[in-house]
């Protein structure tokens, strides 16, 4: 393994304030996130431009960075809008936006703002990147999903040998290390438009490519279903059993996928890749490194498996990806959530959180996951459960009762119990 290798960015996604604050409570170096109108996840809850300084102050605070997604093509009306959020964003201190539309991309850097060329872009070669960087300035790349290992150092090879070391060293590569892949290259994608008049490339996707489908002939007579497995739906990407070698390839930023997701997804797969890139660069000399990063890579990939996914894949990084599509509709994650109740109150001093119980019952020993808008996302193993000071070995439905919290947590906070996914 080489040493020369510097530490990459963490990014983690949010879709709200819950996440947002889930991501960086996890490590994230940077957050990303869109705004309500141009943003690639529309039927999502999202951010709206005047909480954008809030945004960037938290993340800052936080010793994270701040970057906005404008990454859906633009239309002619909507240019001054555009120069709308952008003027906003600069004022804010938004620290880079994403984006691939040559307006957005030149409108933005003529305001001194920092520009990921999203993987939308489709750049996959060190030529392409060579040109971008020449007429726009542009210092990052998130690289088409379609590159492999092997793309990647020769990406960074091909960059030296174009524009001079020196220069070469400047850009930086971004790619994505796990989350929910495309059926479409890099995600331009015309079915949901085609099918169901909602763009998957102005953020509407409705995910046709995630249902099971038949073949009818023409006279209707005869139909086959395509086997057992959903055959335009990949499974999700996971790079944690190969994450040393995506770390030695000179990647500048591992990118989470997950804007639509839920905080306790942000904050396992954030934690995750987190304790497995410092562990990597803080001990990668240390003896027995190489079998200690094995198992701590199997341990946390076993973590992952716990969060929501479509089965996990390596997708195109050690080739194309054959026969890796998801078995079913929805999560193959080995864990889910039920609903418990709310957090009604918290008392600091005795470490505890009043909760009302309206849906699922809970005892000793279970797992809880609480989760607000401002608390973010905290688990709960449960000690200890009380009624009245009285201890109890569970509770139930219609019950208030007092759990040991030792972070604190708020009111109108929900709370789930976690629970092993049952096949």
């Amino acid at each position: 393994m080489s040493t020369r290798t510097q530490k990459p960015e963490l990014m983690s996604p949010a879709g709200d304030w819950t996440c947002l604050r889930a991501a960086l409570k996890a490590g994230a170096d940077a957050v990303y996130f869109g705004v309500r109108g141009m943003n690639m996840r529309a039927n999502y809850k999202n951010f709206t431009v005047p909480q954008l300084p809030r945004i960037a102050s938290e993340c800052h605070a936080a010793g994270a960075r701040a970057y906005l997604a404008l990454n859906t093509i633009v239309y002619e009306p909507e240019l001054r809008k555009v120069e709308r959020i952008l003027l906003a964003a600069r004022d804010a201190g938004i620290d880079r936006i994403i984006c691939w539309d040559f307006a957005v991309v030149e409108k933005a850097t003529k305001l001194g703002l920092s520009v990921a060329l999203s993987t939308q872009a489709s750049v996959s070669n060190s030529e392409s990147l060579a040109a971008w960087h020449r007429t726009f300035g542009v210092q990052r790349f998130v690289l088409a999903r379609e590159c492999t290992l092997a793309h990647l150092r020769a990406i960074r090879r091909g960059l030296s040998r174009i524009l001079g070391a020196e220069t070469a060293r400047g850009i930086e590569i971004e790619v994505f290390a796990h989350g929910a892949m495309c059926v479409s290259l890099s995600g331009r994608c015309f079915l949901s438009e085609e099918r169901l008049g909602k763009s998957g490339n102005r953020g509407e996707c409705l995910q046709p490519c995630r249902r099971e489908y038949r073949i009818v002939d023409d006279d209707g007579g005869l139909a086959y279903r395509l086997g057992s497995n959903y055959l335009l739906s990949p499974q999700d990407l996971c790079t944690m059993p190969f994450l040393d070698q995506l770390l030695d390839a000179g990647v500048s930023s591992l990118k989470l996928e997950g804007r639509a997701r839920t905080p306790e997804y942000v904050e396992t797969v954030t934690a995750a890749y987190r304790e497995a890139v410092d562990f990597y660069f803080e001990r990668k000399r240390s003896p027995g490194f190489r079998e200690a990063f094995e198992e701590l890579k199997k341990r946390l990939t076993e973590k992952l498996d716990g969060a929501y996914h479509r089965g996990l894949s390596s997708g195109f990084y050690m080739g194309q990806p054959l026969n890796q599509w998801a078995s079913g509709r929805g999560s193959s994650a080995s864990r889910s959530k039920q609903i418990v109740g709310d957090v009604t109150n918290y008392y600091r001093r005795a470490g505890a959180a009043e909760v009302q119980v309206r849906g699922a019952r809970f005892a000793l020993g279970d797992e809880l996951l609480i989760q607000g808008p401002t608390t973010g996302s905290v688990r709960v193993p449960v000690t200890s459960i009380q009624i009245e000071h009285e201890a109890r070995a569970s509770a139930e439905r219609g019950e208030r009762v007092a759990v040991a919290v030792p972070e604190r947590v708020r009111p109108r906070d929900r709370v789930f119990l976690v629970t092993l996914r049952k096949d």
